[in-house]
């Protein structure tokens, strides 16, 4: 049987192919042209030094091989100002380097039964956790007032069966108890919203709705979230909008490449300059702490890029 020729007409004609060869490239340089332009305009912008100034911060737990110290010596040449989720002890390696705790992290007891608690899967929602608890949270806002840092995490625990509804009003009769304390001492408990889809199955905080509904029946400027970009784009997406919204209940900001939680270039599907700018546009004044993990080698680089990124 003879092989077909194709027709003048036919979509695998050599000149239909080359048309299409030629509007492909006419939009490849289209692209570019605004790529560089965008890419200007956000240089020229970041010269102008407008705007509310983004301040930096990294979490130490993704660099686990490079010493505190050794990152606090890195970070402050490329504009970091703080090492966050860090304990007391570690308090007097930031204060020899200049540096803030943006986020302190969070504390961990055992139950009268045994139970351990205050991590991400066993929290607030239980009321059978709140007395240890309050009894592990306490000395440590004290300690991070008397260090001169603001915030401190917690966690609502994960569902476990419980609904909701019951899980907020657990959270917030527990979390009502320190409230005080942290209103005397200037201390923010910032509860992390995390996805339940990939990483902490079953995570009860898994939206912005539910958290802010819980900033709400708490009724404390000390008591807001802390708003994970990463876990809230796999969760809910739709983060600028999310941040336009709920602002007045977000204390802090985490960054994060989606999907992989990896660098946040060009590798992945968020384009944070305009949610800094989103941020920036709330007349948000503190830290966003940069919380991917590095695949390359060059780990210090990567965080360099990250800021770079967000110094918008």
């Amino acid at each position: 049987m003879n092989a077909m020729k194709p027709s003048s007409t036919s979509p695998f004609s050599r000149r239909n192919f080359l048309i299409r060869s030629s509007r492909a490239a006419a939009v490849a340089a289209v692209s570019a042209s605004l790529f560089e332009r965008l890419s200007a305009e956000e240089k020229a912008a970041k010269e102008a030094g407008g705007g509310t100034p983004v301040h930096h911060s990294v979490c130490k737990w993704c660099y686990k091989g490079i010493e505190l110290e050794d990152l606090c010596v890195a970070g402050k040449e490329f504009g970091l100002e703080s090492v966050e989720l860090l304990n007391p002890e570690d308090f007097p390696a930031l204060k020899k380097h200049g540096m803030h705790c943006a986020m302190v992290s969070f504390p961990t007891g055992a139950t009268p039964d045994g139970t351990k608690v205050g991590g991400i899967p066993k929290a607030f929602n239980r009321v059978e956790h709140h007395d240890t608890l309050v009894e592990i949270y306490e000395p440590l806002i004290t300690a991070s007032a008397e260090a001169g840092f603001d915030k401190v995490i917690c966690f609502s625990g994960n569902r476990d069966g419980m609904d909701d509804e019951e899980g907020l009003k657990n959270c917030a009769t527990g979390l009502k108890r320190l409230m005080k304390l942290c209103e005397d001492k200037g201390v923010t408990l910032c509860m992390e919203l995390l996805n339940s889809k990939v990483n902490h199955k079953d995570y009860m905080c898994d939206h912005t709705a539910w958290g802010v509904e819980l900033c709400k029946a708490i009724g404390s400027e000390r008591f807001k979230l802390l708003y994970d970009i990463y876990h809230m784009q796999i969760m809910e997406g739709d983060v600028i909008h999310t941040i336009q919204d709920s602002h007045d209940y977000l204390a802090h900001y985490h960054t994060g490449g989606v999907p992989g939680r990896h660098e946040i270039d060009e590798t992945q599907e968020l384009y944070y300059p305009a949610i800094v700018r989103a941020i920036q546009e709330t007349g948000y004044t503190g830290y966003v702490g940069q919380e991917f993990i590095p695949a390359r080698e060059d780990k210090i680089a990567s965080l360099r890029q990250g800021v770079e990124i967000c110094t918008v």
